[in-house]
């Protein structure tokens, strides 16, 4: 990015969900604060085992990352290139709101690497599918190992269950319109997308989709290239890092509490993240942590179980 570019960056954009999520977390414990909880919270051994264990779940988080990043370059980034674009994909994902995240701009951060354009195009493309293939791939397993009771219980069940049914189908549409484009028509996907902004009311988003349809048909030309041991591994690479990503939370709760069902914890974490791609704040911020608070209250037991 250069310094234009860092010269026209709206700061407050930035400020606002740091400040949304740091006032609605102070909201929460002036609300609900209890003493006699955290009276119960001992720093053990256990304790430090287990918030270490969290700090290499989001190791994984980034690695798998990575090394994705790395594969879909086919090596031409190094190690501190993809911590780099990972670094900074990872910001702007979190102060911009969760059905944007940090894909619009994250071609730009490739490309500063010396990735061309078309390649940048591809690896960014080649991670939004993957991303969404993670979601429509796990998220129906889960549901059927879990349960629906079980996991949207609770008094706000259905209205979460019915948050998570309409990120699911966007994520879904997503990735069946992704696929088209990049295995099928990739010059039809360019068409239809122009054709959509060209409407009454989108004309403003039109220049944007005109580039979004070219980066299309360049990443449909690149990604065709590539065999199945690439597609096997960079699965992987997602498993690893979306994965990483939920089971931080488990490891800290397991630092403190004794969970039953680990896995209901993992669900509905998953569940959460695919509700918050309709949270319309920068990075889901307020909504993340109600959502938070309230999905998961029921199956930690505070105060009963603490260690």
């Amino acid at each position: 990015m250069d310094n234009n570019t860092i010269g026209r960056v709206q700061w407050w954009k930035i400020v606002l969900p740091v400040l949304l999520g740091l006032g609605f977390v102070a909201w929460m414990i002036a609300r609900d604060f209890d003493p006699a909880i955290f009276e119960q919270v001992r720093f053990t051994w256990h304790a430090l085992l287990f918030i270490l264990i969290a700090f290499l779940f989001m190791v994984g988080r980034d690695l798998g990352y990575m090394i994705r990043i790395r594969l879909f370059s086919r090596g031409e980034l190094t190690w501190r290139q993809a911590f780099r674009i990972i670094m900074l994909w990872e910001f702007t994902s979190a102060v911009t709101p969760s059905a944007i995240g940090g894909t619009g701009v994250a071609v730009v951060f490739v490309h500063k690497e010396g990735i061309p354009v078309g390649k940048s195009a591809a690896i960014v493309m080649l991670t939004s599918f993957f991303d969404e293939l993670y979601f429509a791939v796990v998220f129906p397993v889960v549901f059927f190992l879990v349960g629906g009771d079980r996991l949207f219980g609770g008094p706000m069940g259905h209205q979460l269950m019915l948050f998570a049914s309409i990120g699911y189908g966007i994520k879904l549409a997503y990735l069946l319109l992704l696929s088209y484009g990049l295995f099928l028509n990739p010059i039809g996907l360019k068409w239809l997308i122009v054709k959509v902004f060209s409407l009454p009311g989108l004309r403003r988003w039109r220049p944007g989709a005109v580039k979004a349809g070219r980066d299309v048909v360049r990443s449909a030309i690149e990604i065709r290239r590539y065999r199945p041991r690439f597609w096997a591994e960079s699965f992987a690479a997602t498993f690893l890092s979306w994965s990483s990503r939920y089971l931080v939370a488990n490891a800290l709760f397991m630092a403190f509490f004794t969970l039953g069902d680990q896995f209901l914890v993992f669900a509905r974490q998953l569940a959460m993240w695919i509700m918050m791609l309709v949270a319309p704040t920068p990075g889901g911020s307020g909504f993340a942590e109600y959502i938070f608070s309230n999905f998961l209250s029921d199956v930690i037991p505070v105060g009963l179980r603490s260690r």
